[in-house]
């Protein structure tokens, strides 16, 4: 009896102890949730940053490939011009003449590809920096098709 009785002043003792310990165990497990929630929260910033930097340097990349595209249309124009000449005037070039006109040729030939290929690039990474700002900040469909559409239908096709 007397052992009981000591059992029980003993547990009557620890009683808010232990409540304490199991109040401070809760405490302790809504803090790491809550540092789990910052971090979580820390870690959506950092994705979504760099994500947007992404968005930037497709943009870069896209802007360079339509430049280029550009130049090289220019160009195109530019040798068409010098090909009418060739035709037209071939008599001032005696035997060099179809040699030049098919040079020429193969010249515009080659830019023609080339700016197709540069308007090819701009639209990829024009779609992939569009998918990022979608993720990251959602648009109305609408902008999305004429940013697409932008391109017509031979570039995306290929």
């Amino acid at each position: 009896m007397r052992q009981t009785c000591a059992l029980l002043t003993v547990l009557i003792l620890l009683t808010p102890i232990i409540q304490a310990a199991d109040h401070s165990g809760t405490r302790i497990t809504q803090t790491i949730e809550q540092n789990d929630e910052q971090n979580s929260n820390v870690h959506e910033a950092v994705e979504r940053y760099f994500e947007d930097e992404l968005m930037k340097k497709h943009e870069t990349v896209a802007k360079y490939y339509e430049e280029e595209a550009r130049k090289s249309r220019a160009k195109v124009k530019e040798l068409e011009m010098m090909l009418a000449h060739y035709e037209e005037k071939s008599y001032l070039y005696g035997k060099k003449a179809q040699d030049l006109q098919a040079h020429t040729e193969a010249l515009v030939r080659k830019y023609e590809e080339a700016a197709k290929a540069d308007a090819r690039e701009a639209a990829s990474h024009r779609q992939i920096a569009l998918a990022l700002k979608e993720k990251n900040h959602p648009a109305s469909k609408t902008q999305k098709l004429s940013v697409v559409e932008s391109y017509g239908p031979t570039v995306l096709l290929k």
